[in-house]
């Protein structure tokens, strides 16, 4: 039986939550003329770190129930997929702070990064407990660039679904929703599954997707950063 130590759960945290939270600064940064409530967005990051012990005990059987391979991908991402979602509209998004379609965007991805942060965590809790510094640090800058990116990106997805359709009817919104959360799962089992079959000789595919995605996510960020301040004084909000 594995005991896990203080220190070991405290190098853990560290670098589970480290690297989200830069990604979190940066990614702020691209909306820092209008920045959003400080402790919404605290909010939001703590939501995604509350989805991911609820995700386990699905995905455990998800694990059990389906069968081997993609069946099982894809369920995980599903799973994963839906509750960020889940979790973000029932604490975030029905706030009246959300006033704008970039504010949807912003949170969605936050979720997403708490979510990451927390699993960071977990994973690197075991290689913490063998003493095992140099395949943590491995796994802990493979996760920055690949799976910690691929939440972002995928939650962004729903984000952007919502953001292109604010005005819309509400079945034209729900539809959106939807597809987005189909691009969202898409974008995820094509991830995991490039990395867990052929016993991960296919990565380079998966953060080819990953980095392709993120090309497209900052070019729609773009787009909606247009939109948000085309008629706004460049001292404004």
């Amino acid at each position: 039986m594995e005991v896990f130590s203080v220190q070991t759960i405290g190098y853990a945290v560290l670098g589970g939550i480290v690297p989200p939270l830069i990604w979190l600064y940066f990614l702020l940064r691209e909306s820092a003329r209008c920045p959003e409530p400080g402790t919404l967005i605290l909010m939001a990051f703590i939501a995604g770190m509350f989805a991911v012990p609820i995700v386990i005990p699905f995905e455990s059987y998800a694990l059990a129930h389906l069968a081997n391979g993609l069946p099982v991908i894809v369920g995980w991402a599903v799973i994963e997929e839906t509750l960020k979602y889940v979790f973000a509209a029932l604490l975030i998004l029905w706030r009246s702070e959300v006033d704008d379609p970039i504010d949807l965007v912003i949170y969605m991805l936050t979720v997403a990064l708490g979510f990451a942060a927390l699993e960071n965590t977990l994973f690197l809790i075991t290689p913490f407990t063998h003493g095992d510094v140099s395949s943590a640090l491995i796994t802990g800058n493979l996760r920055f660039v690949g799976s910690t990116l691929l939440h972002v990106i995928a939650s962004s997805a729903i984000g952007f679904s919502l953001a292109f359709s604010f005005k819309a009817a509400r079945l034209v919104r729900t539809a959106a929703a939807a597809l987005g959360l189909i691009l969202a799962v898409t974008l995820h089992t094509l991830f995991n599954f490039f990395i867990i079959n052929e016993n991960g000789s296919q990565t380079v595919l998966a953060f080819f997707v990953v980095w392709t995605g993120a090309v497209v996510f900052f070019a729609l960020f773009e787009v909606l950063k247009y939109f948000r301040y085309r008629n706004v004084p460049a001292n404004t909000c």
